[in-house]
């Protein structure tokens, strides 16, 4: 059943966006029924990725909008962070990167609709899954089930930002850009561990979010019972296969994993763009109408904002959008070649469902036809085996684990196993940063330091007896927490000393010495070590610091899941054999660091500055002044030489860094196939390496000159290893063959001539100013490789490199016809393609 939205007259408004004039837009209907989204009265086929505000910055977003836009994007999905906008009860932060009204306005000023995805829970590898952690102490609450003081905050957080959102006229219904909003998240994946309460509770979610009166349809997300006011959602690496829970709902993926996200320790997750587009091609053949990726841009986890616990600074997730903003090709571009051909079909699409049949083993084809208009996608599913198939009396060749797209029901306009778009291989260039550094490239011209006390050093310190948990302790007012205790030793002794916590990692000093360390990982954060430790005669003290990398965001009770040192605590005589614990007796804390309370990420306070810096100490605090490096291309920090910590420049964190963190040594492949069904394990990189060692530093965070970097490192390194680097492009790399269909563009005037052009192979440098300076690779024949490793076959043309030469070099783009005419015939009779790399400068 369709239903119906407040908001039916038509009405011109004038939108401001960050007090600039845009386009004028007009109050919208937005209802669905059983095929899509009805917009205006016009059913829609729509394409949306995520982009979560927080992640980046609001310099970077209109950039970030545009090329969603320029991609194929029609809407932009993000979820709200309420712990980000209420770290306080009743106090809010709707500035900087908070600016939720800020963004919401620029993607309107690109002429694109908005997704909000309000929860408040979101999960999103953020930090407590969103929630702010005062929720936790509020007397007898329960998160996320039937609980009347849970209800409450989520009730008045939800009003709150529905509320704003109204007030900037920001919903369609008011000539907003706001086409539909999320209440909860993924709950369905865990309800059945809440009982009989889920039920009223995801009931009463419902209810009370349609009652806000939005003039929008509400979704729930992988809630195959929700309620019959929203429409239930699929989230996953495939959705093809589902079904929504009504007849009269539309078939909506709010979450296509485009990658998958990092955790420290952990190998670089990487989706094939052939299997995303596989999954995306696949969703919409069986009856999809609104597909999301998740995420289209990833950005950084600034801050302490990420989750986990572990999860990594970096929250690229293979994005068509890479960390940095940049193109990352050529998933952005064959994405938007799929994106093209799946709106050629629009208007089959939106007139009725499908007609699927079967056209041979693991052969699908879907056929949407209404009078005159047909569009057809054909499907081979098979994770090995090719195969040509016959289709209304025409012969198609489908490769293995593809769909081809067929706008008129007979020619194909696109396969999503064959790539026209160019590929890129970046690199990072390291640049003096000013004219008195030492090593090319080093960060700073001198630095200074202050020592972080060992042990309790704070006037708020307190006294209990045994063993305290972390977060109901520290609240995540910090990632630290000091246990400091005594012993008296009457003639000297030797142990081990045995800690035990639930995570997620310590420091164990003795008498104000490192004694050792011990970290959880993503699989399982709790920490269990055994330290030899030697103590002197009289009075000993033994320090631990516990820490914190990001709270837990997702499971069942996931808000419950403690931290820091449990216990026990014991000394296990090495010669001796008895043990002795520590568990229960008095305890002193502390709640954070002193330079935290003395604000020195700031780069305030008194520094030392001597000839001899110390290096590979633990508990120090580094800081040190430099230039931004030279031109506009994205910034990063290597942190090679530093062992853990954080990061500050011009005092916004840059989140933790951790390079000593290393991946396991197996599990990557050499070659990804992306044949088959992909999980997050499948085609990983950077095995046996750190898992992150570049950290970005946005370009609007700094200035062209007495820019302060500080840092606090845990367990100890040499800042002066550390620089920074800009991030190029390598190569741009392409390899077409005959049998790839020509190019997406060229579609409508074809259709128009009656023609078929040949496939093209199409080069363009990514930056302003930039031309193609050279071709390393150039062979039209039977060549092999992958990008950056392309090499001849037997077969090939001697003239290709020449041809190449002249068609590209000088230019910021090129486009060569892949064909006999072109480049001759070296093997008659033989498949042939072109493969091609080239530098820009």
């Amino acid at each position: 059943m369709a239903v119906a939205m407040r908001g039916t007259e038509v009405k011109i408004v004038v939108l401001l966006v960050v007090g600039v004039l845009a386009t004028a837009s007009y109050c919208a209907t937005v209802s669905y029924d059983h095929r899509a989204l009805v917009i205006d009265g016009k059913r829609r086929v729509l394409v949306s990725g995520s982009i979560h505000y927080p992640r980046s910055t609001p310099e970077m977003w209109p950039d970030l909008i545009q090329k969603s836009k320029d991609g194929g994007l029609d809407v932009i999905e993000t979820y709200v962070f309420w712990n980000s906008h209420e770290p306080v009860r009743g106090k809010y932060n709707f500035e900087g990167r908070n600016d939720l009204v800020r963004f919401v306005k620029a993607v309107a000023a690109a002429g694109l609709y908005v997704h909000l995805r309000i929860g408040p829970y979101v999960c999103a590898e953020w930090n407590y899954g969103g929630f702010p952690l005062w929720l936790h102490f509020i007397p007898g609450i329960k998160l996320r089930t039937d609980n009347e003081p849970y209800k409450a905050e989520m009730q008045r957080f939800t009003a709150k930002i529905v509320e704003m959102m109204k007030n900037e006229k920001l919903y369609a219904s008011q000539g907003g850009p706001i086409i539909l909003s999320q209440i909860e998240n993924e709950y369905g994946n865990i309800d059945k561990a809440y009982g009989p309460a889920a039920k009223t509770y995801i009931k009463w979610a419902a209810n009370m979010a349609v009652s806000l009166d939005t003039g929008v349809p509400w979704v729930m997300c992988q809630q195959a019972d929700a309620p019959s006011s929203v429409i239930n959602t699929c989230n996953g690496f495939y959705c093809d296969q589902f079904t929504p829970n009504s007849n009269s709902t539309p078939k909506i993926w709010t979450e296509n994993w485009s990658g998958w996200f990092l955790s420290f320790g952990g190998a670089v997750p990487q989706r094939p763009v052939e299997d995303l587009a596989f999954a995306v091609a696949r969703f919409y053949q069986r009856g999809g109408t609104f597909q999301n990726y998740y995420m289209y841009h990833g950005g950084t986890n600034f801050g302490r904002s990420s989750g986990g616990p572990f999860i990594a600074t970096s929250y690229d997730y293979d994005a068509p959008l890479d960390e940095y903003g940049l193109l990352r090709q050529p998933k952005w571009g064959h994405l938007k070649d799929v994106h093209k051909a799946i709106k050629l079909c629009e208007a089959a699409m939106v007139a009725t469902d499908p007609t699927i049949s079967s056209l041979g083993q693991n052969i699908e084809a879907a056929v949407y036809k209404s009078g005159s208009v047909c569009s057809a996608f054909l499907a081979n599913v098979d994770t090995k085996s090719d195969a040509t198939v016959t289709f209304n009396g025409n012969s198609y060749k489908l490769p293995a684990w593809s769909v081809s797209i067929l706008p008129d029901c007979k020619n194909v306009v696109l396969n999503t196993a064959k790539i026209n778009t160019a590929a890129m291989i970046p690199s990072f260039t390291r640049q003096s940063i000013s004219a008195d550094v030492e090593p090319t490239g080093a960060v700073g011209s001198g630095w200074s330091w202050i020592n972080e006390p060992v042990g309790i050093s704070k006037a708020d310190a307190f006294t209990r007896k045994g063993l305290l948990e972390q977060i109901n302790t520290t609240a995540d007012k910090s990632d630290y927490l000091w246990y400091s205790t005594s012993i008296d030793v009457k003639d000297g002794y030797k142990a081990d000393l045995h800690v035990e916590s639930l995570g997620h990692a310590l420091h164990a000093f003795v008498n104000g010495k490192l004694a050792g360390s011990g970290t959880g990982n993503s699989g399982n954060a709790k920490v269990s070590v055994d330290i030899p430790v030697e103590f002197a005669s009289g009075k000993n003290k033994i320090d631990l610091l516990s820490l914190t990398v990001g709270l837990q965001n997702y499971g069942a009770f996931f808000d419950l899941e403690g931290a820091g040192i449990t216990g026990p605590v014991q000394l296990k005589g090495s010669t001796t054999g008895t043990t002795i614990d520590l568990s229960s007796q008095q305890w002193t804390y502390q709640i954070g660091l002193k330079g935290e309370d003395e604000d020195l990420p700031s780069g305030s306070s008194q520094w030392i500055s001597q000839p001899t810096l110390p290096k590979n100490q633990p508990l120090t605090w580094y800081k040190t002044q430099f230039d931004a490096p030279g031109g506009s291309n994205p910034v990063a920090l290597d942190f090679t030489g530093m062992g853990k910590g954080e990061a500050w420049v011009n005092g916004q964190s840059i989140g933790r860094y951790w390079p000593t963190n290393i991946a396991p040594k197996s599990g990557c492949p050499d070659t990804c196939n992306y044949r088959g069904a992909y999980s997050a394990d499948k085609c990983r990189k950077n095995c046996g390496k750190p898992s992150q060692e570049l950290y970005h530093v946005p370009r609007s965070w700094l200035k062209s000159s007495g820019n302060t970097l500080v840092l606090f490192e845990e367990v100890g390194g040499d800042p002066t290893q550390l620089s920074f680097a800009t991030r190029q492009v390598e190569s741009l790399c392409s390899h077409v063959s005959e049998s790839h269909p020509s190019p997406v563009d060229m579609w409508s005037s074809d259709s128009k001539a009656g023609r078929k052009s040949r496939p093209r192979l199409s080069l363009e440098c990514p930056f302003p100013n930039q031309v193609i300076s050279s071709i390393k690779f150039a062979s039209y024949g039977r060549p092999s490789g992958t990008c950056g490793s392309f090499s001849h076959g037997s077969c090939r043309s001697r003239s290709a490199l020449s041809i190449v030469q002249k068609a590209c070099v000088g230019s910021k783009s090129c486009s060569i016809e892949v064909s006999t005419n072109t480049f001759g015939d070296p093997c008659k009779g033989v498949a042939k393609s072109l493969a091609v790399e080239a530098s820009c400068k």
